[in-house]
């Protein structure tokens, strides 16, 4: 481990379960996920609203995503974001990313406490830009 938690991060995390991604290549969920698939990590839409996006089916919630998830990336609106939490928790995913403008600190902290790796509040997409050149 280095200095940098969020650079291990994005070199250890695999696969990104991506709560809130439209199949809407305008919206911002849609154009970040494209560019971290891009990147190598594999793409889970958690959206109820669509069936797939990026060419990946999509499920309801992340209890109904049938394999491992290294990260939790969180494309909604704050008042969203304890049910993720809880749904995190119960999943034992090591990492959660709240996007931008997405700020719940309770919900962080209970994540935390559950020693889950909290980010809040950064684009993923700048993020790994900037640390994965």
């Amino acid at each position: 481990m280095s200095n940098d938690p969020i650079a291990d991060l994005l070199h250890t995390a695999k696969t990104i379960a991506v709560v809130g991604l439209s199949d809407n290549p305008m919206k911002p969920s849609f154009g970040v996920s494209e560019y971290m698939q891009s990147r190598g990590y594999r793409i889970i839409p958690v959206n109820p609203q669509v069936s797939e996006a990026l060419g990946e089916k999509s499920y309801p919630s992340l209890l109904d995503v049938p394999e491992k998830i290294d990260l939790v990336d969180v494309f909604r609106r704050p008042d969203a974001v304890p049910e993720i939490v809880d749904q995190a928790i119960q999943l034992k995913v090591p990492a959660i990313w709240l996007q931008e403008t997405v700020v719940h600190e309770e919900a962080a902290e209970k994540a935390r406490n559950a020693g889950i790796f909290v980010v809040m509040d950064k684009c993923i997409l700048k993020e790994h830009r900037k640390r994965m050149r």
